[in-house]
């Protein structure tokens, strides 16, 4: 696939590397163009490019921006409409242990009422930054799971083509509203992962007797 990342941080950066291994083709855009151009230095294949028109001719835009910058960060971008993007933030509060939304809305749904026209779904939030560098296998049969909640089927899909070909399993969490619930599971392994000391290399997933 064409994907487009934005954001050039710990997030967007192991995003570049697992696709770019992937044989997915790369494009990487960033407030910073600096910043962006090394991510892109780092991995052979992905490219640097500018954040206007940076999603023409893409299968996909991960958006790995943090909540507060996202829905500017889409609209840097230009006309999104009809695109799938793959909202991959929450809405922490500052010192990130807990959230600025929830029960009635979600980050997701505020970022699609932001941009119209966008085909999101969420996915990824659930994922450290660590894990996402280091790869979905955590021995043992065992793979970190990502969760796609979207009311797009294409985009719901394309999510999980993306996911499983970087090797996480997948887990359909229904529709976008459905983020309400994604978003506090993040918080939950944030807490802990930082507040509890458990570290980074732990993902929040579900097991299910066959």
């Amino acid at each position: 696939m064409k994907i487009t990342v934005i954001g050039a941080g710990n997030m967007g950066s192991a995003f570049v590397g697992q696709l770019t291994r992937a044989g997915h083709q790369v494009s990487v855009t960033a407030r910073d163009s600096g910043k962006a151009a090394r991510v892109a230095d780092a991995y052979p294949g992905a490219r640097a490019v500018a954040p206007a028109g940076a999603a023409v001719g893409a299968d996909a835009v991960i958006l790995a921006t943090g909540y507060a910058d996202a829905a500017g960060a889409l609209q840097a971008i230009g006309d999104l409409k009809g695109q799938v993007v793959i909202d991959i933030t929450n809405p922490l509060t500052a010192d990130y242990m807990g959230l600025t939304l929830g029960h009635s809305t979600s980050a997701a749904e505020e970022i699609a009422k932001a941009v119209p026209g966008i085909e999101l779904v969420k996915a990824f939030n659930t994922v450290f930054a660590q894990v996402l560098a280091e790869g979905a296998d955590f021995g043992n049969g065992q793979r970190a799971s990502v969760f796609v909640a979207s009311d797009s089927e294409r985009a719901k899909q394309t999510a999980t083509a993306i996911a499983e070909s970087i090797g996480f399993a997948v887990v359909d969490a229904g529709g976008l509203r459905n983020a309400r619930y994604l978003e506090p599971l993040a918080g939950l392994n944030i807490y802990l992962g930082y507040g509890a000391g458990l570290g980074t290399s732990i993902a929040p997933t579900w097991i299910h007797k066959s």
